[in-house]
């Protein structure tokens, strides 16, 4: 059961400020092991900079946050994705330039291990790795389901394709908490559809058809989604918090969200 499941993530307390104005007030939320936790609010809410602080791109001024019981504010965002944790990001920071398989095998550069002359020579063991790594990488674009715009130029890719492998490059790092921030902003109803179908489809595994890719066969047992479609928030969401203005006002599970009079009011809207 997901309420007896222990913290993946902890966040106590924390504050964050810009000058004068407060972007998050004394957040404090816990990411349960075998959960997607979904956080909304308006615009402006905090949502983006609660993940910022999270892996390292902003410092709270105040708080605490836990990752396996280890701390994460002062660590470096390199540490932090070697620690597990991957991301997407509300605005698409792919390398225009090169090529969707590019991307995602960019991504696996922690994972190689060979010298820099070994890997110039190419040879032995840089050749094995580059081997064992781009059959990863290909069984993620199958799983994607962009294989034939592999080896098309991201820059030049559909908006929806471009969101696609910007999951894939964070499924890439084989992350055991995977935090994805507006996945299916931009999108039609199809590709929401499609979006939502791959988030479920990597939470639950999928060992029988890549029984060779860790990430694609056990899956991510931890994700936290911000999104503001409430239609798919309420699908596939075990938890629901929700910030306005910086502050946590609510969370609960999806119905007893929806049924929270101060998140209609914040949030969801009055009905007329």
């Amino acid at each position: 059961m997901v309420s007896e499941a222990k913290a993946k993530l902890k966040v106590e307390d924390v504050e964050l400020r810009f000058g004068g104005v407060t972007a998050l007030d004394d957040v404090s939320v816990d990411v349960k092991e075998g959960e997607i936790l979904a956080i909304i609010g308006p615009n402006g809410a905090g949502k983006t900079c609660l993940i910022n602080s999270i892996t390292g791109y902003y410092r709270p001024q105040r708080g605490k946050i836990y990752y396996d019981g280890r701390q994460l504010i002062g660590q470096s965002t390199h540490k932090i994705i070697k620690l597990g944790i991957s991301r997407t990001y509300q605005n698409i920071e792919l390398f225009t330039g090169l090529t969707a398989l590019e991307n995602l095998m960019a991504s696996r550069h922690p994972f190689f291990k060979s010298s820099v002359v070994s890997g110039a020579i190419y040879f032995g063991r840089a050749h094995r790795e580059e081997i064992e790594n781009r059959h990863i990488v290909e069984d993620i674009i199958d799983f994607l389901e962009i294989e034939a715009w592999r080896k098309k130029v991201v820059g030049a890719l559909p908006y929806g394709l471009r969101k696609r492998v910007e999951l894939g490059r964070a499924l890439a790092l084989e992350p055991n908490l995977l935090l994805l921030d507006e996945p299916m902003a931009g999108m039609n109803l199809e590709e929401k559809e499609d979006m939502a179908r791959f988030i479920l489809d990597v939470f639950e595994g999928q060992a029988r058809k890549y029984p060779d890719t860790p990430i694609l066969r056990d899956g991510v047992k931890t994700i936290m989604l911000i999104e503001h479609d409430m239609g798919v928030v309420m699908d596939i969401a075990d938890r629901i918090m929700v910030l306005d203005f910086g502050h946590k006002i609510a969370e609960g599970t999806p119905k007893e969200i929806k049924a929270n009079p101060e998140v209609v009011r914040a949030y969801l809207g009055e009905e007329a």
